[in-house]
């Protein structure tokens, strides 16, 4: 029985790959910058594994291990039941960081929750060229990072989170720090308040209450509100309490 006609198109697998950037392979490359569509936001689990595969599929391609530096989702409110699918999107972006030679431009500032497809796109820009001048052109002075959240401890009616900040301090948003929440182990979410207290941001912990992480802006419409002094956003984050 022959088989049945077969078209390629956008939306398969390999129909973008073999269109757009396989007929590149064979020019030298000097790096990648990558800009999130939307049709993945409802499938994080999957995107942790399909987008770092992605990346090294290119270097091997290209035989080299090249700088690829990507723009977080921005926030927008979807449809979705849960109201938290791009928020575990942005914290599988932010997974495939542990990549080497990989960097992340946050959006939550910039976002639009009008359009899904924000118009600023000037600042996006500019962020992603930070990124390519202070690691590959080594201008070191430039900060190319918004605080990352590398530790959260309970101390007490406290929660300590620790940040490489990216410049030399953390700033809250115009209207204060918020979407700062305790994750339990039922599932259970209780926002909380925050505060900076030089280089760590501050929650405070209702008594008795033993939450197993901290997430922060977890919501599709989610905005910024934790900034370094370079004015460059924390992205969305999820951490587990040491």
């Amino acid at each position: 029985m022959p088989m049945p006609p077969f078209e390629f198109n956008s939306h398969l697998p390999t129909g973008l790959f073999n269109a757009m950037i396989h007929p590149l392979v064979p020019y030298s490359i000097k790096g990648a910058i990558w800009y999130q569509g939307e049709n993945n936001v409802s499938r994080a689990e999957q995107y942790k594994t399909l987008f770092p595969t992605m990346i090294q599929s290119w270097r091997n391609k290209w035989g080299k291990e090249f700088p690829f530096y990507f723009t977080q989702i921005a926030p927008y409110p979807y449809s979705g039941k849960n109201n938290v699918e791009s928020a575990e999107l942005r914290n599988a972006q932010n997974l495939t960081l542990s990549l080497p030679k990989t960097g992340q431009v946050v959006t939550l500032d910039i976002g639009s929750l009008e359009t899904i497809h924000p118009p600023n796109k000037k600042d996006v820009g500019e962020r992603l060229a930070r990124l390519a001048l202070a690691i590959d052109y080594k201008q070191k002075s430039l900060a190319f990072s918004g605080p990352v959240c590398t530790a959260a401890e309970l101390n007490g009616d406290k929660i300590i989170l620790d940040f490489n900040i990216g410049s030399t301090s953390l700033v809250a948003g115009k209207s204060g720090l918020k979407e700062f929440e305790l994750v339990f182990d039922d599932g259970a979410v209780s926002e909380v308040s925050a505060s900076i207290n030089g280089n760590q941001v501050v929650l405070e912990n209702p008594p008795l209450q033993l939450p197993i992480a901290i997430r922060y802006a977890w919501k599709n419409g989610s905005e910024a509100s934790l900034f370094n002094s370079a004015g460059l956003p924390a992205s969305t984050f999820y951490i587990e309490l040491k």
